[in-house]
């Protein structure tokens, strides 16, 4: 059976939408889980902590420890915080150790992708240095980031931005899976006024929830957001996570070379507990004859 919604979602409007080119490959790193924290240490280096709590659907990664040894497990929590579709996500790097050194920088500036590849969920970066946040905002990566000096600041800056409406289906792992979801994104972008795209849109969905039923085998989340000319299609499975291990890319043959040419570009991410969330990006102009009959939706 199908569930669909409409849910507000925060897009943010401080980036430019820059889309990486195919293929977009995750970094190998291992699950990690985002309920309470995860600590370790790396060889050589002091023991390091990333906890996560949510405020006001924000994602609140808490990092404790040297800089330069959190690099890989921040990502890691951003990509898992990421795959969850929050508000934004939020670095509070408050209690990390001074270590600003320019490999360091570097990879906490990485982040920055994650915001190129999908400007509509804002990350935010708190810092105390006033050297680490220069050297950010200098980077051209680190340039996507919000970089603050407080949490307050962070959260206000990402709880300024504006939201709009997110199209929300559930699906079962069935052979039917992959007309619901034709049908849940036509009509969707048919109420955005955005028919243009749809023959496009439908066949990039269809690929991913066919890998999706096939591969997880588990119930399948849809989501459909625009903004600004630019819309994202993710699917998501809650199929068990090995340990050690990326995430599974499924597309393969056909289904790779239609969302290869359709889209700006793709990837997957890690979600906690398991699961794959796969996602692409695409080009989706407002259509200005159909500007007036959306705007007269929601009067």
């Amino acid at each position: 059976m199908a569930q669909s919604s409409i849910l507000p979602h925060a897009l943010s409007v401080d980036f430019d939408h820059r889309v990486v080119p195919f293929p977009t490959r995750p970094q190998p790193s291992a699950p990690a889980q985002l309920s309470g924290s995860s600590a370790g240490r790396r060889p050589g280096g002091r023991p390091f902590e990333v906890a996560h709590k949510l405020i006001r659907q924000v994602a609140v990664l808490e990092v404790a420890g040297l800089l330069g040894t959190v690099g890989p497990d921040l990502d890691q929590a951003i990509q898992l915080a990421l795959a969850e579709g929050p508000r934004g996500v939020v670095c509070d790097l408050s209690a990390t150790l001074a270590g600003g050194d320019p490999d360091a920088v570097q990879a906490l500036a990485s982040a920055g992708r994650h915001v190129r590849d999908w400007p509509a969920i804002p990350i935010a970066v708190v810092c105390r240095d006033p050297q680490v946040r220069q050297a950010l905002a200098a980077d051209p990566l680190g340039g996507h980031l919000i970089v603050a000096e407080t949490l307050f600041s962070a959260l206000s800056a990402v709880l300024s931005t504006p939201t709009a409406a997110v199209a929300r289906l559930r699906l079962a792992a069935h052979p039917t899976a992959p007309r619901a979801a034709r049908e849940f994104v036509t009509r969707a972008l048919l109420d955005l006024g955005l028919s243009r795209v749809i023959p496009s849109a439908v066949l990039v969905v269809s690929e991913l929830v066919a890998s999706s039923a096939v591969h997880a085998g588990t119930d399948i989340d849809v989501t459909l957001t625009w903004d600004r000319g630019v819309l994202r299609l993710t699917v998501g499975d809650h199929g068990p996570a090995l340990a050690d291990q990326p995430p599974v890319q499924d597309l393969h043959g056909r289904g790779l070379t239609i969302v290869d040419r359709l889209s700006h570009g793709f990837g997957f991410l890690p979600a906690a507990g398991g699961g794959t969330l796969s996602w692409a990006v695409l080009d989706a102009p407002f259509q200005a004859s159909a500007r007036k009959a959306v705007a007269s939706q929601h009067q």
